[in-house]
């Protein structure tokens, strides 16, 4: 009978997020997503804000 190959398991940590909300000005969206990404935060997803003039970012980053 061949020989069964060896399978070995190895446990993977879970990731801890933080999350943040940050208002988007719609004339410098660009610039604050940039800055927020600099710092290591990713973008999640963009919703429309309390306004036409303001959308609300939601962005997350792994704990350290």
């Amino acid at each position: 009978m061949p020989a069964r190959p060896q399978v070995t398991a190895s446990v993977s940590r879970m990731a801890k997020w933080e999350y943040a909300t940050v208002p988007l000005l719609v004339h410098a969206t660009k610039q604050i997503l940039d800055n927020w990404g600099d710092d290591g935060w990713e973008l999640v997803t963009v919703i429309p804000g309390p306004n036409p003039e303001q959308l609300v970012a939601y962005m997350k980053r792994e704990r350290a």
